[in-house]
């Protein structure tokens, strides 16, 4: 089996309408978690739905997702990401072509065509003081720290990690190198760490934009200070920090 998908659903029923649709055809297996009771509508023929007895986290979902699938790559796709037709084919033929190639992420745009930046550095000291306190109110993120976020490429593109949340296709063998996600994250920061494990353990990180994938990105996190999922987005940085101490002398 060549590409399995994996989407978990937390009460995303009405989502899953518009994107199951244009994930199902592309893939060889889909995977459905269902997180909490009425994650999950109508389905496209053949897709499988796991029942969680319990809410757990997004890492831990997408592992018992990987587990249930047993495709050589394995796509992890939001409830509101919608792929256009082909693109995980081009994400595929990308990653059989680089075989050191671990993480092979689409170019994301929001449902009118902009540009969302989906690939970006790793976490850096300063970076984030802008980016997650009021500061990012006097030097808006996205124009002024291109460096993190890059410009929309025309090539395929190497990078540090890729946006989890939106659409990302990985390669089996390396989940299984670095025993798949942490699910000791509470919902922020997963993927982040996924990337650095795979970076450190010599596996590449792409974006390709042969492959397109329509995302209504909520970005929570960029447009409150104050919420549950700023406790969380922090919870997440600690334990990344924890874990790889180093990033600390990464000040800018």
């Amino acid at each position: 089996m060549r590409i399995s998908a994996v989407v978990v659903s937390h009460g995303h029923a009405v989502e899953l309408e518009e994107s199951l649709p244009a994930l199902a055809p592309q893939v060889d297996e889909l995977v459905v978690v269902a997180n909490i009771p009425g994650s999950v509508g109508t389905i496209p023929e053949g897709t499988r739905v796991l029942e969680i007895p319990r809410p757990r986290p997004f890492a831990a979902n997408v592992n018992a997702g990987v587990a249930a699938t047993s495709g050589e790559f394995v796509v992890v796709s939001n409830p509101d990401a919608v792929p256009e037709p082909g693109a995980l084919a081009a994400l595929a033929d990308f990653a059989e072509a680089h075989p050191r190639a671990g993480l092979v992420g689409p170019l994301v745009v929001w449902p009118d065509g902009t540009w969302q930046p989906s690939l970006r550095r790793f976490p850096t000291v300063l970076g984030t003081l802008w980016r997650r306190t009021p500061l990012r109110l006097v030097r808006r993120p996205y124009e002024h720290q291109v460096s993190h976020y890059g410009t929309r490429p025309s090539e395929p593109v190497r990078g540090d990690w890729l946006l989890g949340g939106a659409c990302l296709l990985q390669r089996r063998a390396m989940l299984d190198e670095l025993g798949g996600w942490d699910g000791g994250y509470r919902h922020y920061v997963e993927d982040i760490d996924l990337a650095y494990r795979a970076a450190r353990a010599g596996w590449e990180r792409w974006l390709v934009p042969d492959a397109i994938v329509r995302h209504a990105y909520a970005a929570v996190i960029d447009k409150r200070f104050a919420s549950r999922h700023t406790l969380w987005h922090l919870r997440g940085m600690l334990r990344f920090v924890r874990k790889h101490p180093e990033r600390l002398l990464a000040l800018r």
